[in-house]
């Protein structure tokens, strides 16, 4: 019997990716998450921009706190259907504006909590929200997520 994961119920993964920073991922994310919520799709947005986790406050829950279940963190809830769903290390944060000045193996071990210890439940689509550029959390984020084949990426980009 192969093991289930908290990603089990989770349809389709999209990565949202850029060169560079401030071109509008979490911006198209958070619209992308919209967007499908609105056509009635479940969905969810994994915020994994660690330095700058920018959509808890663009959906205004950034004073949500996280809780433990017996499968995992339960991500928040947004809006008052509930719709979307989602994990930040915002929500980790003492206050939202405290920056997150850590290293590599600390970064890359969150990314893969954040990917296997969220329970997502049901979710037609999955948004993850990387940083900017080419890093080591894009690496640790793509092998964390192989086994359950994200659908694809989106490119940001913006005309210099």
């Amino acid at each position: 019997l192969a093991e289930r994961t908290n990603l089990a119920g989770v349809q389709h993964i999209l990565l949202v990716l850029s060169g560079k920073g401030g071109v509008g991922k979490s911006t198209l994310s958070t619209e992308l998450a919209l967007a499908l919520r609105n056509a009635g799709k479940r969905v969810g947005i994994l915020d994994v921009d660690l330095c700058g986790p920018s959509i808890p406050r663009m959906l205004r829950v950034q004073d949500s706190a996280v809780h433990q279940c017996d499968s995992g963190w339960v991500p928040v809830f947004v809006g008052q259907d509930k719709a979307i769903a989602l994990m930040s290390i915002g929500f980790l944060l003492e206050r939202p504006d405290d920056a997150v000045v850590w290293r590599g193996p600390k970064k890359n071990a969150l990314i893969k909590q954040f990917v296997t210890d969220v329970a997502w439940g049901d979710l037609d689509f999955l948004i993850v929200d990387t940083p900017p550029g080419t890093s080591d959390e894009h690496i640790s984020t793509v092998e964390a997520l192989r086994p359950h084949q994200p659908l694809g990426a989106i490119l940001v980009t913006t005309p210099q």
